[in-house]
């Protein structure tokens, strides 16, 4: 059976970018940046993202989100010590839920190293219960859809 493969999407398909370095300890024993290492950057592009444009309090916000789905493919390793830019956009805005794209790419490159997606489920802290995205978190989310 023959996988299904999309196109590698290149750096302008993604509106946000952050660089994140690559740190020492995200090197295996083959001298590339292990696999579960990719979600780690996955969740911090995000995550920065909501904090920064959507104004998520991650603390003590009513509305916080939880990661339901995630998934990379690997088409270049990256190591340490390269920064990388990772690209964000949305491709699905839901009532309660969104999924971004995530590229991660080596500084000054056009095709990604790696490429992912990750599903976000927004949920009332205290019943721990899909809630509503909050509008401020929903009108950054916004900017992210493809135009």
């Amino acid at each position: 059976m023959r996988a299904m493969t999309s196109p590698l999407e290149i750096r302008s398909a993604y509106p946000h970018f952050r660089a994140i370095p690559t740190r020492w300890m995200d090197n295996d024993v083959y001298g590339h940046v292990n696999n579960v290492v990719y979600y780690a950057y996955f969740d911090t592009v995000i995550n920065e993202y909501l904090i920064r444009e959507g104004g998520l309090d991650i603390r003590a916000g009513a509305v916080v989100g939880y990661c339901v789905e995630s998934n990379c493919r690997y088409h270049r390793p990256l190591s340490f010590p390269e920064t990388l830019d990772a690209g964000l956009r949305v491709a699905h805005l839901g009532r309660s839920s969104a999924r971004y794209e995530i590229g991660l790419f080596r500084q000054g490159e056009d095709k990604p190293a790696a490429q992912g997606h990750f599903v976000h489920v927004f949920v009332d802290r205290e019943r721990n219960r899909p809630a509503e995205i909050p509008p401020p978190i929903r009108a950054s989310l916004a900017r992210l859809l493809p135009k």
